[in-house]
């Protein structure tokens, strides 16, 4: 990995994950993870990318027996640490699913949610919150003559949308994207890309893709992974065009 002097807002360091005791899935990983850029994480199914990215925000910590080793250091703070809040963490650092995640309630409320149980409850500042939220997700224009109506009335790519609407509202500084746009259309699929690569002047992301086209149209790093360990980590036109690891190669060029 060559060298650079781009801010990092995450560290990870010599980090492992283990689901059980004698079930290790990821190994020794180590990578940067640099501010207002977007991060692809691609590699076979089975080889750790979704594990990875679910550790930025601890997600695992939801089921019992899992087991990290190493660090994560978000803007110099070790994420693994007992003491980190987190509630507060998962605010700071947003997780979009493969598949929209809206609540049943309504489209403002959905947005709102996150502001609502940080405490926020005068109506004209969730409304400003609200709209600014929107249209950073670029979904303003089509749902603000009906913010009052069921989040389920809007299409797959619209909810999507809609969900990372609800991410922005909390004001993250970074947002894990899994495979944000497997399940929806290609005119959708393009909404998200697009959405992706003008979100980056405010927010950093990470996205974990199958879809190898994607990761070289939008992030400016890409990591490869494969069977639990980080392979190759470099810029994505470097890594793309002149991989320094014969197994990239092989896995870009499609002889894998």
């Amino acid at each position: 990995m060559k060298s650079t002097t781009v801010d990092r807002i995450i560290d990870v360091k010599s980090l492992s994950f283990f689901y059980s005791q004698d079930s290790q899935t990821l190994k020794n990983i180590s990578m940067p993870i640099y501010r207002n850029m977007v991060t692809s994480l691609i590699g076979p199914s089975g080889c750790g990318k979704t594990t990875l990215l679910r550790c930025f925000n601890r997600m695992h910590d939801l089921y019992p027996g899992n087991r990290y080793e190493g660090e994560i250091l978000f803007n110099n703070t070790n994420i693994l640490s007992n003491s980190v809040d987190l509630i507060e963490l998962r605010c700071r650092i947003g997780m979009v699913f493969q598949r929209p995640t809206p609540f049943p309630m309504s489209i403002f409320e959905n947005v709102a949610f996150g502001l609502k149980l940080k405490g926020i409850k005068n109506r004209r500042e969730l409304g400003q919150s609200v709209e600014t939220a929107l249209r950073h997700a670029v979904l303003w224009d089509e749902v603000k003559d009906r913010l009052n109506a069921s989040a389920y009335n809007l299409s797959t790519g619209q909810q999507q949308r809609l969900v990372i609407a609800r991410s922005l509202a909390v004001k993250p500084d970074v947002l894990l994207f899994d495979e944000p746009a497997s399940s929806l259309d290609p005119i959708s699929t393009l909404k998200i890309e697009e959405l992706s690569a003008s979100l980056k002047s405010n927010y950093t992301i990470i996205i974990v893709t199958h879809n190898m086209q994607q990761a070289a149209r939008i992030s400016d790093w890409t990591g490869f992974m494969m069977l639990g360990e980080l392979v190759e980590f470099d810029r994505t036109d470097q890594l793309f065009t002149n991989p320094s690891n014969l197994l990239t190669e092989d896995y870009i060029s499609g002889r894998f």
